[in-house]
């Protein structure tokens, strides 16, 4: 395509139709493009700002309507609208104001086709900026690609898709890092002439295909190839400094004269070839070591739902802390997701959109390049005044397509969160989709499914899916046995029993099955409180039954002396949810079991596990506590109660809100009347058996260094796991450690 049509906005399918109709047609209305701007805001919210004649302008919020609103979020790629806001809501904005008194009817498909005073007519003030807010939820197949290339003159050239077009012997790769990059422009994939092509260029493109870094190739396959095949290449070249996240931030090359084969002049179609992250890669030497401290990692993601997610944290002078938000930005996002093996950020995230951490905040006001080789080496405020984990900053990072969502559906469910799992496996020489036994089936092996399907997390697994009628085509059952540690990438890592399958409950209404969520809760113990709050009680035995009855004293006591002494090691807890929705228990009501002695439910029969451990490990003396009343005993302000207790009422703790059990209630306790003077580890673990699934399983477990000299004792150091850098951190690179496991 040469001459105007040339030079024109390749938006999208949609916009590149409507330039088109715009060359042909003075009536059709003007080409625009647009985006959402502003200070502290979501991804779907923000400042309307409009893209005409190569210059970005504001909306004025005269005559604006929620059907105006409407038609730019669905312009945007949204499904709708939520609200609109006047008088610069998210900042006043710069340049022209282009559109004043809109008036759509809702069904206009850009907002250039509704009525308005006409481009850059307007008598509005930069106060008056409109602002919008956007449903969450994406049009089905609508492509948000920001592919917008421009140029120092105002040249402005916008490609519908971006693509590593691999060899015929390596299309069957997964994931494809090495081949012709290929642009699509007017339906059509066409070449990039490689004389002005640069290894930035390629830093940015293996970047948005979610590889970190760039290799070195043999060149000459490529040129054979290409002396065989018919050229048809793209008539602009492409200059990018290298630390850009996206193709669209890179500027426009030269234009270049399209003229058949001899287009490119001494040059050839442009190839690149990316080096994957080591949790992508064939074998660790073909991965991206540079990436990957694996003996200290200094930074590391948590509480994401999918691999390349998850809330900053860093390690300083030996303890972990989180990041921020204060100037977080997609450069800085980026150079934490390469750092980790993964490509360029997709978002960088604010307000603790991935939960809130816990200890320190290490790092605020990060400023970085793009080009550091750890978030650690980039400029940031040593203060940290006024920061709070409300404030911990996210990333979102692009990783490669590795087709894991394509070998696992669900089957059979009200929605498609949820259904029976079913797998595509090979039986008789063919793959054909089967059902999973359900025995052993529980959340840790339903996290890794919602985690294949890009789904989110579990909220549920479930043994039993005879409600679920999947396709009786797929009742065979291909897989049993499993058994995942989570952090797996697909259920096939998980160990399983290989070809041989053991099912003795068989498939059918047996069959494993699963629910997913893209929010879950995150319970923290308060560590400060259990060490601030420890001490030795001796009761008699004889005023102990309720506790005997619920098994909260050593298995001697029910041998012991009714008229003999227990020497209990007591204190409080005070249990947090971190987390982005409700800690609830997975049982009804209805099952939940009633003791009359203490005349209250257990919601949960372990709810948290309470050990006293050997310096080597070794469990001298225990404790447990039932869920009897799991309620928002204090909330962060603002926060209103949701669950109690009295009366029967529903069990539950409340984003932001805490339980807290005292050290004076029964089964608050160790009983360590039989361990000998020393010094030990005490050990506190939460939803211990994975009961309810929780965005971050890492931070359940709480050990304190403990000394008794048979007659008092002292708990000091306490902390949560995985926040001290000698802690085993099995977690901070999923996947890799799936490495170990067999099938069995």
């Amino acid at each position: 395509m040469s001459g105007p049509l040339g030079t024109c906005c390749l938006l999208s399918g949609l916009l590149c139709i409507l330039v088109l109709r715009g060359a042909r047609s003075n009536s059709a209305p003007p080409v625009i493009q647009l985006r959402l701007a502003g200070e502290k805001r979501k991804h779907y919210e923000g400042r309307v700002e409009v893209l005409y004649n190569g210059e970005w302008g504001t909306v004025c919020d005269d005559d604006f309507s929620l059907y105006a609103a409407h038609v730019v979020c669905r312009e945007l790629g949204y499904m709708d609208a939520q609200a609109w806001y006047p008088s610069a809501k998210y900042g006043k904005g710069e340049g022209r104001i282009w559109l004043d008194n809109v008036h759509c009817s809702g069904s206009e498909k850009s907002l250039a086709q509704c009525e308005s005073n006409g481009f850059g007519v307007s008598d509005c003030k930069h106060s008056e900026d409109v602002g919008v807010v956007c449903s969450t939820k994406r049009i089905p197949g609508f492509k948000f690609i920001r592919n917008q290339i421009h140029n120092d003159q105002g040249l402005t050239v916008q490609v519908e898709d971006v693509r590593i077009r691999a060899t015929y012997s390596h299309r069957k790769r997964v994931p494809i890092t090495e081949g012709f990059v290929e642009v699509k422009d007017g339906g059509k994939w066409r070449q990039i002439c490689s004389e002005d092509w640069t290894e930035m260029n390629s830093r940015v493109i293996c970047g948005m295909y979610g590889f970190p870094g760039v290799k070195r190739f043999n060149v000459r396959p490529y040129k054979l190839l290409a002396q065989r095949r018919k050229k048809n290449y793209w008539g602009f070249g492409v200059n990018c400094t290298g630390n850009e996240a996206d193709l669209s931030d890179c500027k426009l090359g030269r234009e270049i004269k399209l003229k058949g084969n001899s287009t490119c002049g001494r040059g050839m179609p442009t190839v690149i070839s990316c080096v994957p992250g080591r949790a992508f890669a064939p074998s660790v030497s073909i991965g991206f070591r540079k990436a990957y401290r694996v003996e200290q990692p200094l930074v590391r993601l948590r509480g994401g739902a999918m691999l390349g997610e998850g809330r900053v944290e860093v390690l300083r002078n030996g303890e972990w802390g989180t990041v921020c938000d204060d100037n977080w930005n997609i450069r800085a996002a980026t150079v934490v997701c390469r750092e980790l093996g993964f490509g360029s950020a997709k978002e960088a995230l604010s307000g603790a959109k991935m939960g809130q951490g816990i200890g320190p905040v290490h790092m605020n006001e990060v400023e970085c390049s793009g080009f550091e080789k750890s978030l650690t080496e980039c400029s940031f405020n040593l203060e940290s005044l006024g920061c709070s984990h409300e404030e911990d900053a996210a990333v979102k990072c692009n990783i490669p397509a590795m087709g894991f969502n394509k070998k696992l559906r669900l089957s059979g469910g009200r929605n498609p969160y949820e259904g029976r799992v079913e797998v595509l496996a090979e039986r008789n020489g063919l793959l054909t989709w089967g059902s999973v036994c359900s025995d052993s089936w529980g959340t840790m092996e339903a996290m890794v499914v919602c985690r294949q399907l890009g789904l989110g997390f579990a909220s549920h697994a479930f043994q039993e899916t005879w409600y679920w009628q999947g396709d009786s085509s797929s009742d065979v059952v291909v897989m049993s046995g499993v058994r995942c540690s989570g952090t797996e990438l697909t259920l096939d890592q998980c160990l399983h029993h290989g070809s041989h399958i053991d099912c003795p409950k068989g498939g059918g209404r047996f069959a494993a099955g699963v629910s997913c969520t893209l929010t879950a809760p995150d319970l923290v113990l308060n560590a400060p409180v259990v060490e601030q709050t420890t001490y030795l009680e001796d009761r008699p035995l004889y005023a102990l039954q309720c506790a005997m009855e619920e098994n909260c004293l050593s298995s001697a006591a029910s041998k012991a002396d009714p008229t003999s002494y227990r020497r209990l090691l007591r204190f409080s807890s005070q249990i947090h949810n971190n987390g982005l929705s409700d800690f609830q228990p997975r049982a009804a009501h209805h099952s939940w079991t009633w003791h009359e002695c203490h005349r209250h439910y257990h919601s949960m029969e372990v709810f948290t596990h309470y050990d006293l451990l050997s310096l080597n490990g070794t469990k001298v003396a225990e404790g447990h506590k039932a869920s009897f009343c799991l309620e928002d005993t204090q909330c962060d302000e603002g926060i209103q109660k949701r669950y109690e207790c009295a009366n029967f009422g529903s069990q539950g703790i409340t984003v932001g809100c805490w339980d807290t059990y005292r050290h004076d209630i029964d089964c608050q306790w160790v009983d360590i009347t039989d361990v000998k003077p020393g010094d030990y580890i005490f050990q506190v673990v939460i939803n211990p058996n994975y009961e309810v699934a929780e965005s971050d399983y890492t931070n359940n477990v709480m050990k304190c260094q403990t000394r008794y000299d048979g007659h008092r004792i002292w708990t000091y150091n306490c902390h949560i796991g995985g926040t001290r850098s000698s802690d085993v951190d099995d977690n901070t690179f999923p996947g890799l450690q799936t490495n170990q496991f067999s099938h069995r």
